[in-house]
């Protein structure tokens, strides 16, 4: 992790400018090709949630605007946020949230995923919440068009909130393909729609080299 300079930052400008506004989050949907990652999973006998998880994790990390967070008044870039995820166990209605390190390699994370699902019996454990995350969801029953997030506006720092969330439903098939609505929601202090789009450029190339 460094600090970075606020002087010098190149999206100060930007930064400031956004700054003046009450709610400064805003959030992009697109459709998201996972025919790689769909025979990936059946092929390994992974979760394709689990999965699905590791590849947008790999590739937001890729991208230096969405590893940029504020802490104590310090502009800091994270070496990488770590994902933080809502998990249904079967015959439940109640969630819970997962919080793990990232491991870069697929089959070592999605192992390590199952477990702590498996092995996790509380809500949300607070001590893991901190400000180096990536919130993740999923809404497997409908085909996802958008989805917006619950959010203290009024807390502490709210409006330097830099967590990035992401969420999908239920893939659909179009041409012999399987796609699905995937949504962004970040802070325009530090984030726009240019680097979402680098997320998604970034996610087609990881899931396309799945084997």
């Amino acid at each position: 992790m460094a600090e970075l300079n606020y002087e010098t930052w190149k999206r100060r400008e930007a930064y400031e400018f956004f700054s003046r506004l009450s709610n400064p989050f805003f959030m992009v949907t697109f459709r998201q090709d996972v025919t790689g990652l769909y025979d990936y999973v059946k092929k390994n006998g992974s979760s394709f949630y689990n999965a699905m998880i590791w590849c947008c994790t790999e590739a937001l990390n890729q991208i230096e605007a969405f590893r940029v967070t504020k802490r104590d008044g310090k502009l800091l870039l994270l070496d990488r946020r770590n994902p933080s995820f809502t998990v249904l166990k079967p015959g439940a209605e109640q969630f819970s949230i997962v919080t793990m390190e990232h491991i870069p390699d697929i089959t070592r994370f999605c192992a390590e995923a199952a477990k702590k699902i498996q092995v996790q019996t509380d809500f949300i454990d607070p001590e893991k919440e901190t400000d180096d995350l990536i919130y993740y969801s999923c809404l497997p029953w409908l085909d996802l068009t958008a989805l917006t997030n619950e959010r203290d506006m009024q807390g502490p720092g709210a409006l330097d909130d830099s967590i990035p969330r992401i969420a999908w439903g239920k893939f659909t098939e179009e041409n012999g393909r399987k796609k699905l609505g995937i949504s962004v929601e970040v802070n325009h202090r530090f984030i726009d729609g240019f680097h979402i789009g680098q997320f998604a450029q970034r996610l087609d190339k990881i899931i396309e080299k799945l084997h």
